[in-house]
């Protein structure tokens, strides 16, 4: 695989009374071509404001303030605004996480989809826009495209909407592809089937994908490697394997932990104490020390950064590596 994507030091803040407060902050990672990067967190980890930051979507009183997005080596960030809208969806497209609130109610599926089409490619006429639009809507796999193009978002079940969303994002044949949260929403039958055709797309393509999302399921299904995020720092990245064989951040941990497992009976299940603290009113030292169960008093005092502990694998903690029969334990 050759790299696609580099992110170093990215960091998003939002101007408040106090002063700039950050959302994402530092962060470095990579995509490589036709790979999909999971990033997990709960929410108010800041994953939506970094794949918002890699589009340039930041509106105010957001805004980037330190780092490099590089793809295929150049600087997104340093782009013209028009060079920057060319990007979007020609090169890199992104759908997002509840498809009414992108899809626009007074339209049909088909004006929507044409408007995005005419937007990157203004030789084709309306006849060929249709012929496109009913291509792009059969390749993600809509029955009776023909007539699902002239009907409105509120006609079409959830998991419709959303493969209209893909069809719309697809429609340039991007080399990127950002999925927030693409199925949160919607019922696990139908969330299945989202992720197989997203991965069939991805073999047909071979798009990149950073699949953004709170569910570690959905990862272990569909990512390469994964990067889990925490109060807007990457605490821990990993190929998928070795993140769910050998997590090695409390966090990490604890996500893992929370998970239903069938060959388990446990009454409850296991719980993060506390909750992920604001942008505002982060803590000293490392971010997750409130609540991590191996806390030590210098993990107050220590701001850990990314340090390998194996093969590809990185994590941001002083007590790193845990040996697994304490992990299992806790």
């Amino acid at each position: 695989m050759t790299e696609l994507l580099r992110i170093e030091g990215l960091r998003t803040v939002f101007r408040q009374k106090m002063g700039d407060v950050p959302a994402v902050d530092g962060v470095d990672l990579t995509v490589e071509r036709g790979e999909t990067l999971g990033i997990v967190g709960e929410s108010g980890c800041g994953k939506s404001v970094l794949s918002l930051s890699l589009m340039r979507l930041i509106a105010a009183p957001g805004r980037i303030a330190a780092g490099r997005v590089l793809f295929e080596g150049t600087d997104l960030l340093g782009l013209p605004p028009a060079a920057m809208r060319a990007m979007r969806g020609n090169r890199i497209a992104m759908i997002f996480q509840e498809p009414m609130t992108s899809l626009n109610p007074a339209f049909t599926v088909g004006r929507q989809i044409m408007e995005a089409m005419r937007a990157h490619d203004r030789s084709l006429g309306a006849r060929a826009l249709r012929a496109r639009a009913i291509e792009a809507l059969a390749h993600v796999r809509i029955p009776a495209p023909e007539r699902r193009l002239d009907e409105f978002p509120h006609q079409l079940s959830g998991g419709m909407r959303q493969r209209v969303m893909i069809a719309m994002a697809l429609a340039c044949r991007p080399d990127l592809l950002i999925a927030d949260e693409p199925t949160t929403a919607l019922d696990v039958t139908v969330q299945a089937e989202i992720l197989g055709l997203l991965a069939d797309l991805q073999r047909e393509t071979g798009m990149a994908i950073i699949l953004i999302t709170h569910d570690l399921g959905v990862v272990a299904e569909t990512a390469d490697k994964v990067a889990v995020m925490y109060a807007g720092r990457i605490v821990e990245q990993a190929p998928v394997g070795a993140l769910f064989d050998d997590p090695q951040h409390p966090y990490t941990l604890g996500l893992l932990g929370s998970i239903p497992r069938l060959e388990e009976t446990r009454e409850r299940l296991l719980a993060i104490e506390g909750a992920v603290p604001p942008p505002f009113a982060l803590p000293s030292g490392c971010r997750f020390h409130p609540r991590c169960v191996f806390a030590v008093s210098e993990c107050a005092a220590s701001d850990p950064k990314l340090a390998s502990v194996g093969a590809e694998h990185r994590v941001a903690c002083i007590r790193a590596p845990i040996e697994q029969s304490v992990s299992r334990a806790a």
